[in-house]
């Protein structure tokens, strides 16, 4: 879930690092960012924030698509020789893992 949305800063989504860690996300990492609430998409890049905080920021621009409160998909792609296992989590409102996604 969206924790804030903040038009003034220059772009990007803040995920907190032990969220980033959970599914191997990287620092500027290219992601696709879809609204459940309102069927919004975007796509962005991964700013690592705090630990623990459970605070998800959508900055900039996609600010004024994705807002404080909806619950979001994050999605990142990856081309390889080998299959790929999506790596999944479930969140709870306040962005806390319940489980791992299927």
């Amino acid at each position: 879930m969206i924790s804030e949305a903040s038009v003034d800063y220059e772009g990007s989504i803040e995920i907190p690092s032990d969220l980033v860690d959970a599914v191997g996300l990287c620092e500027g990492e290219r992601v696709l960012v879809a609204a459940i609430t309102t069927g919004n998409r975007l796509e962005t890049y991964v700013q690592v924030g705090d630990a623990g905080t459970g605070r998800i920021i959508i900055n900039g621009g996609a600010a004024h698509r994705i807002g404080r409160g909806e619950r979001v998909t994050i999605m990142a792609f990856g081309l390889s020789h080998e299959p790929v296992l999506a790596q999944k989590v479930v969140l709870d409102e306040s962005n806390r893992v319940v489980r791992k996604g299927r």
